[in-house]
This record gives C-alpha cells, sequence and structure tokens, in this order.
C-alpha cells in the first residue's frame, strides 16, 4: 500500500508537496479531502486539521509541507533541488523560503481577502507584498530561477504563492514591473510537472 497524501488541490501549501512528491518519483494515494467534511483519518493523525498531511506505510506522519519536500527529496532528487554541497544556495534557499513562509504568506492573505482586514486597502497590502516580488525580479534578471539556471527546492515551495498573488488581480500583475517574474511563473506553471499534480480528483470520502 501506498503512502497517503491527505490534499486540497488548490491549497498552495499542497500544491508543492504534491510537485516534490512528484518530481522525486515517490508513489502516493492522494485523497482530495472537503475542507467543510475533513476525513476523519487525517484529523486523528493530524489533529490541526490542515493540508498537506503525508501518512507512510510505516505509520510516520508528516504534516508540515516543506518537510514532506525534504522527505521526498530525501529519497530522490535526480536535478539536485536540494543543491547538496553549495552553502550558499542552500542558505540562500533557506532564507527566501522562511520570507516567503512567515511574511510573504501573511501579506498575501491580507490581500486577498482585504474586506475581511479593513485596518489597510487592498492596494496598501499589495504594495507591502511587492517588497518580495521585487527581491525575486532582481533574482531573476540574473538567472532563468531563483538560485541559479536550474530549479531548486525555492522555486518550487514560492510558486505557487506567487501564482496565487498574481491571480488576485490578473489585469494589474499583467502590467506590473516585474517581467521577470511574469515569465518564471508561466514556465512554471505550463511545466509537465505542475500540470500534472493539478489532475483533479473526485472528494474522498471514507
Amino acid at each position: 500500500m501506498p503512502a497517503i497524501l491527505y490534499s486540497y488541490r488548490r491549497c498552495p501549501y499542497a500544491m508543492r508537496a504534491r510537485m516534490a512528491l512528484s518530481y522525486s518519483g515517490v508513489r502516493v494515494e492522494i485523497r482530495e479531502i472537503s475542507l467543510k467534511d475533513k476525513p476523519a483519518h487525517m484529523l486523528q493523525i493530524s489533529p490541526k486539521g490542515t493540508v498537506p498531511v503525508l501518512a507512510l506505510e510505516n505509520g510516520t506522519v508528516i504534516d508540515e509541507s516543506l518537510e514532506i519536500m525534504h522527505w521526498a527529496l530525501a529519497n530522490n532528487d535526480p536535478d539536485d533541488w536540494l543543491t547538496r554541497g553549495n552553502k550558499i544556495s542552500i542558505e540562500t534557499a533557506r532564507q527566501l523560503i522562511s520570507q516567503n513562509d512567515l511574511s510573504f504568506k501573511k501579506i498575501l492573505d491580507r490581500y486577498k481577502y482585504a474586506i475581511r482586514f479593513p485596518e489597510m486597502s487592498q492596494d496598501e497590502y499589495r504594495t507591502e507584498g511587492e517588497q518580495f516580488l521585487q527581491s525575486l525580479e532582481l533574482r531573476l534578471h540574473e538567472n532563468t530561477y531563483l538560485l541559479s539556471d536550474s530549479l531548486s527546492i525555492a522555486d518550487i515551495a514560492i510558486f505557487p504563492f506567487i501564482r496565487q498573488f498574481a491571480s488576485v488581480d490578473e489585469a494589474w500583475f499583467a502590467r506590473a514591473p516585474y517581467p521577470a517574474l511574469r515569465q518564471w511563473l508561466e514556465r512554471l506553471t505550463n511545466s509537465p510537472l505542475f500540470v500534472g499534480v493539478m489532475h483533479k480528483y473526485p472528494t474522498w470520502y471514507a
């Protein structure tokens, strides 16, 4: 029996976990959940109730997306997404992902759901988020991807969140001063890897 991944198709955390698992070739059973009716087994093994949740055959449960990515890449990383042996790239990836997960995601939520956060306007939240976009744009002027001309864990871990930010106001993003970031986003969005993990599964029920 393969490992089980509880997932939600449109969740950016679940997206990056699915991408790493697919890339590594790890066989998993995808269980698409309903956020309004979460499976009892998922809640039993991960009471915090968020996706993704990976249940391994040996009983181990991994319920943080970045940890799932690292677990998958530890099993198989043919293109060296982890940039092993390059301490500078490893540290840069760690810093970028941390900035995305701890700061940018918070701003993204407020930008996307600005009506829930009336402390500032949607445009003001977007301006805050642009600081991260600008830093990525500068990096992408130098290389095809965030660390080099090859994909890395940083690209895959951050991509779903930039995709979500861009989708809030597609017309604005299309004319914003981030041409390199748009190319990077389009390249990843159209990649066979991403297209493959966005397959629509029926909602799983026990």
